[in-house]
């Protein structure tokens, strides 16, 4: 059984924008972990994944543009902007190279990174990601910021994973905190009105990209995901990116690295040794 630790120091880089705060644990290998969409997700998501991962390698959890505590940019954006947010911190930290995971989004954005810049990832991991399919999810084409009830739901299950080392309040600290925050709801509902629309979806897609992707990749999906399905999302972009790597995990859905933290663990960092 994974053992849930807070290993992490939490930092805040400054970029153009204003501070990106991020979460870094470790040596070795810089290893970016990148979340998915919606309010609640940010550096926290991959509480029970930094201690496993930080044995072996330099981890670094990336609050994604005008997702966590640090500052906001208040126009409207999406995947370009999302994507040259990963490379800026990269620079800022002095990374050339790095490994990168995405979930989610994280996946999507991962993807268009490897396209564009193949010589920054040095390997990639696709965790259920997005971006087969051009459908928007109706939770973000309809945000409403969540009251912190909704906030604390969403942490319970890893607070329960983490066999009481993270409690709820802890986990949800920041996303309550940022619902108060000036500017933080406005900003975070014009990311996802342009990232819910559908030119942007379908301009933004990777399908044709994922051919033509030469960075060494494992692709890790739930069989019951009922967010980026196995068969509309999954299998495609396994089959169109060469040689990758795919592993299906059996009774598990969208949340591959909180409800299956022990093989995720283990998986990402056999695949990520040298």
């Amino acid at each position: 059984m994974t053992v849930a630790e807070k290993v992490w120091t939490e930092k805040f880089a400054e970029m153009t924008h204003g501070k990106t705060r991020y979460w870094d644990a470790g040596s070795g290998t810089p290893t970016i972990l990148i979340h998915g969409a919606g309010w609640n997700s940010g550096c926290e998501s991959w509480s029970l994944a930094m201690a496993p991962l930080s044995q072996h390698l330099r981890v670094l959890a990336i609050d994604c543009l005008n997702w966590g505590t640090g500052d906001v940019l208040d126009q409207e954006f999406s995947f370009a902007y999302l994507v040259d947010h990963v490379r800026e911190f990269m620079d800022v930290l002095g990374i050339e190279q790095a490994n990168v995971v995405g979930h989610s989004m994280g996946g999507w954005i991962l993807t268009l990174l490897s396209y564009e810049s193949p010589e920054r990832v040095r390997r990639a991991v696709n965790v259920a990601g997005g971006g087969a399919a051009t459908r928007p999810l109706q939770n973000m084409v309809e945000f409403k910021v969540p009251q912190p009830e909704q906030i604390r739901e969403h942490y319970q299950r890893m607070a329960d994973a983490s066999g009481g080392v993270f409690s709820v309040d802890e986990l949800a600290a920041a996303f309550i905190r940022k619902r108060d925050l000036p500017g933080h709801p406005e900003a975070f509902a014009k990311v996802m009105k342009h990232m819910t629309n559908p030119i942007t979806r379908q301009r933004y897609n990777t399908l044709r990209r994922l051919p033509h992707i030469r960075v060494p990749t494992l692709v890790l999906w739930g069989r019951n995901d009922p967010v980026n399905g196995l068969d509309e999302t999954g299998i495609p972009t396994a089959n169109r990116i060469p040689n990758a790597k795919f592993l299906v995990y059996d009774n598990t859905g969208h949340g591959v690295p909180v409800e299956q933290p022990d093989r995720f663990a283990n998986d990402v960092l056999k695949f990520l040794s040298p």
